[in-house]
């Protein structure tokens, strides 16, 4: 008989959720250490991979981070030589982030990353992607009350 209380752990999506997300991060990790990234960091090439030359606060909105809670994590990444951080010229008080060519070349090694977790899901990328999807309307649902 299933438990029908309403305060148990095993009922809450937001526990699946979170622990599905420490799941997902603790399989990333090993994948992530031999191209020297750690999870913050690869999300954030994800980011400049695709859109180069944003700003600290583009990121942040990105990854729905505040931006100061970034600054660390770009600063380590800057001195690894992956990425540049520059004062925007029209507005000092933006921080422009552009990777370097060290930081472009980690795309294709990262292209394994992916495939790796598709992988050990062992469901359909059609399943992944419409849950992928049922997850995004769920934070934006979430996020606009």
């Amino acid at each position: 008989m299933a438990d029908h209380d309403p305060l148990s752990l095993d009922n809450q999506l937001c526990f699946s959720v979170y622990s599905t997300s420490l799941a997902i991060t603790q399989f990333y990790k090993p994948l992530l250490e031999p191209i020297g990234l750690t999870y913050p960091q690869y999300l954030v090439m994800l980011i400049l991979w695709k859109e180069d030359g944003l700003s600290l606060i583009n990121i942040a909105r990105h990854l729905g981070q505040q931006p100061g809670a970034l600054t660390p994590v770009l600063k380590r990444m800057a001195d690894q030589g992956l990425l540049t951080r520059e004062r925007s010229s029209q507005d000092e008080r933006q921080l422009k982030i552009h990777l370097t060519d060290m930081g472009r070349a980690l795309r294709e090694q990262a292209l394994m990353v992916n495939r790796c977790l598709f992988e050990k899901c062992g469901i359909s990328t059609e399943h992944l992607l419409r849950l992928k999807a049922e997850l995004d309307e769920l934070r934006a649902k979430i996020q606009s009350t």
